[in-house]
């Protein structure tokens, strides 16, 4: 049901004008200052106003996606609330762009206003102790319980960001060990709040806990929680890694934005801390940051025209080095001082905040960078064989079965 918005056929373009007209229906029909925030944001939802690149009925317009900005701008202005996107990131990032190309039209439906309006949160159950880098040689188990058409999934998930505060968790879990690694693989939507699932706190170098462990025993997936085909699990979980890189990578931020902000503004206010071999640091990474920032820009132009590729691999890379060493620099520009951190307190965050904290968080954070999201090991194999179409490495698991790969 739509919110205060003018019906289209199939055949009406969606404009820029389109989508500001029904924009400002919303606002009239649910007005911010006096509108619950939950309230407003599933009338924005139901107003296909949440991504407009998607279907009716889903969140959006089937209009393109660059018309985004135009929603954004006018709610923006508006003083209307956002759904608190760093929050949940991985629902929107890796969930929802999944559920979008694999779920059942009740998967859909079931799933994605919730996301999107934020009521409930989710987390990504796919790296494990024994299978870090080496995704596919997971061995987390489903088997099928044919009487009660679900699955019952036992085995260890670790590195799981937010999995303490999730509703809903994306898994990969080997349902045929006869198969190849990359074969006997399925993908399910896991209810976080079943008995057999536990989540354990995994204290960082940070001192803080934003990353789990979770532990599943004996836990019960309805089949109808199944996302795409039985053994497909390979497939539907690339389109997850691809848009996570992509959502990693290519975030939006404005120019000087992101990592370089503070070093930059330190610089600038903190004359004595200037150095002449600190200046071209400076210069080179700043140079870089923009260049980053303006490719991601381009990726983002390319998203429109369709699914993300292995391009969001290469943007992701980037943006860890660049953390990394820019939060060197900004540690070494401020001396003594660099070296301070303020709280050891040990919590469970609900979000990283980069730009929010000292300059020794940043630095110690950034070090997860080029482990999360797929290694940078990893990533520069996908650039060198996908976008390069350099020869892949030799690989003498590829077609032995599961079972039979040395553990």
């Amino acid at each position: 049901m739509t919110t205060g918005a003018t019906p289209t056929g199939p055949s009406t373009p969606i404009t820029a004008e389109t989508v500001r007209a029904r924009t400002r229906e919303l606002l009239a029909a649910q007005p911010p200052a006096g509108t619950d925030r939950t309230a407003f944001l599933r009338a924005r939802f139901d107003a296909g106003l949440a991504w407009v690149h998607y279907p009716e009925g889903l969140g959006g317009l089937g209009a393109p996606r660059s018309v985004q900005a135009v929603v954004d701008a006018e709610l923006h202005a508006a003083g209307a609330p956002d759904n608190d996107p760093r929050r949940i990131g991985i629902g929107l990032g890796m969930a929802a762009p999944t559920i979008l190309a694999y779920g059942t039209e009740e998967q859909k439906q079931r799933f994605l206003r919730p996301l999107w309006v934020g009521e409930e949160v989710w987390c990504q159950l796919f790296s494990e102790p024994g299978a870090g880098s080496d995704l596919a040689a997971l061995a987390t188990r489903a088997v099928l319980d044919e009487g009660a058409d679900e699955w019952v999934v036992d085995g260890q998930k670790v590195w799981t960001s937010s999995a303490h505060n999730a509703r809903w968790g994306i898994l990969v879990a080997r349902t045929d060990p006869a198969l190849p690694k990359h074969q006997g693989i399925t993908y399910f939507l896991c209810d976080m709040q079943d008995p057999g699932v536990e989540v354990r706190p995994l204290r960082q170098i940070t001192g803080e806990a934003e990353f789990n462990e979770v532990f599943l025993t004996g836990v019960r997936i309805p089949d109808a929680h199944r996302l795409g085909a039985v053994g497909e699990g390979w497939a539907v979980a690339r389109t997850t890694l691809m848009n996570e890189r992509v959502s990693i990578g290519g975030m939006r931020i404005p120019r000087e934005g992101g990592m370089i902000a503070p070093v930059a503004a330190a610089w600038r206010e903190r004359p004595g801390l200037r150095t002449h071999a600190l200046h071209q640091r400076l210069l080179e990474l700043w140079v870089e940051a923009e260049v980053a920032r303006l490719t991601g820009e381009r990726l983002r132009q390319q998203l429109a025209a369709g699914q993300p590729g292995p391009e969001g691999s290469g943007m992701k890379l980037t943006f860890a080095r660049l953390n990394q060493e820019i939060s060197g620099l900004e540690v070494e520009l401020l001396g003594e001082e660099g070296l301070l951190y303020e709280d050891w307190t040990m919590r469970r965050p609900e979000l990283v905040d980069f730009t929010g904290r000292d300059a020794g968080y940043r630095y110690l954070r950034a070090k997860g960078n080029s482990i999360e999201g797929g290694t940078s090991e990893i990533l520069l194999n996908i650039v060198a064989e996908r976008v390069l179409g350099l020869p892949p490495e030799p690989r003498d698991d590829k077609d032995l079965a599961w079972k039979d790969l040395s553990r």
